[in-house]
């Protein structure tokens, strides 16, 4: 029993000696237990992000370029209106001076031919216009084709050997998902920002007709505009449109217009010239508490047609001033934009449903729609 206890007690000593030795001089593999213990191993999710986006920018910087555009404006003489100016400069002509004004913007190769989007406000009323590859080549550009109502533009440069952007899917974009800004802001030269995607869908912004933007917190600033919004990968989902600011700069608030629809315009420019639309011939207006009330609907709903075009497609299908439509192909109709979006996504030809409350009675129509006038 004493050489039993014995052994015992020599048995402890050990391990208490071993432990401190542990403690002393390898401490580190007491830390790797606890932190495999207690903290265990990172979520998934924490894994999934990529150290660096030099790869995806690498993939999509190639596509991007500047617009350079010019245009000849007049300017009023520094003496006009000046009737005491010096007698010397009295037989000078105090006319208006013509003054080259210049402006910069972005754009994005789409096809190997030279085919570049980018907004129809970038280029408008331009005189001349040159786009400058990634590569510091210029070309000069021949407007092919525009699109006012998404502010969309297509150009073309006579050049070889260029690099068109990956196009990925921005329907597949989900709020949270990182985006890279891409462009020439201020003129100096390309740059790129990024930020995440802030919502989808944004509309009735009255920045274009026809919305449907993605929004950014991606810095876009001045000159940015027509430049692409890109996911990690380097797929192009975007062109940058607008932002809102109070003082010029970027307060974290942009909008671009998704690639679905931007490819969708650039296609029919290029093939046709225009945009194909539909259009019905009336005029809506937003439907608020006291237009209800007044109609008798408990609630507001659907739009009212405020004005419709003699012989257009609505008057020959039946509907009247006075008409709140509530469907139209099956589908509820909460505002303006909406119905607008609706009706033009209709190919000329085509037959809508209508339903519409005339004096409290539901009331079913079809129409055959007609091309937007462009």
């Amino acid at each position: 029993m004493v050489k039993l206890s014995r052994f015992l007690l020599q048995a402890a000593l050990a391990g208490v000696a071993v432990a401190v030795v542990i403690v002393l001089f390898f401490p580190g593999l007491l830390d790797g237990d606890r932190r495999g213990t207690a903290a265990g191993p990172p979520p998934a999710e924490s894994l999934q992000g990529p150290v660096s986006y030099a790869p995806g920018v690498a993939r999509a910087a190639p596509a991007v370029v500047n617009i350079m555009t010019s245009r000849i404006v007049e300017v009023p003489h520094p003496l006009t209106g000046e009737p005491e100016a010096d007698p010397f400069f009295s037989e000078m002509p105090h006319g208006p001076r013509d003054r080259e004004q210049a402006s910069l913007g972005s754009g994005v190769i789409m096809t190997p031919n030279g085919h570049i989007l980018t907004n129809h406000h970038v280029i408008e009323q331009a005189e001349s216009i040159a786009v400058v590859l990634a590569n510091g080549d210029a070309h000069p550009a021949a407007i092919i084709g525009i699109d006012t109502e998404t502010d969309l533009a297509v150009l073309r440069i006579a050049a070889t050997d260029i690099t068109a952007a990956t196009v990925g899917q921005s329907r597949d974009l989900k709020v949270g998902d990182v985006v890279l800004a891409i462009g020439n802001p201020f003129g100096v030269g390309q740059t790129v920002t990024k930020g995440i995607v802030s919502a989808t869908g944004r509309t009735e912004l009255g920045i274009n007709l026809f919305e449907d933007f993605i929004q950014t917190d991606a810095a876009i600033n001045p000159g940015n505009s027509g430049g692409a919004l890109i996911n990690a990968l380097g797929e192009l989902v975007g062109i940058n449109t607008a932002i809102f600011t109070r003082s010029g700069g970027s307060h974290g608030i942009g909008f671009a217009i998704p690639v679905d629809l931007a490819r969708e315009v650039m296609t029919e420019i290029i093939e046709k010239g225009y945009v194909t639309r539909g259009w019905l011939g009336i005029e809506v207006q937003a439907m608020d508490r006291a237009l209800a009330e007044s109609f008798g609907l408990e609630r507001p709903r659907g739009v009212l047609i405020a004005g419709i075009l003699n012989g257009g497609p609505a008057a020959r299908a039946g509907l009247q001033p006075g008409d709140v439509v509530v469907r139209l192909d099956g589908q509820r109709v909460d505002n303006a934009r909406e119905a607008l979006n609706a009706i033009a996504r209709k190919r000329p030809g085509e037959p809508i449903a209508i339903e519409a409350l005339r004096k409290g009675e539901t009331l079913q129509f079809e129409a055959t729609v007609d091309q937007r006038p462009v």
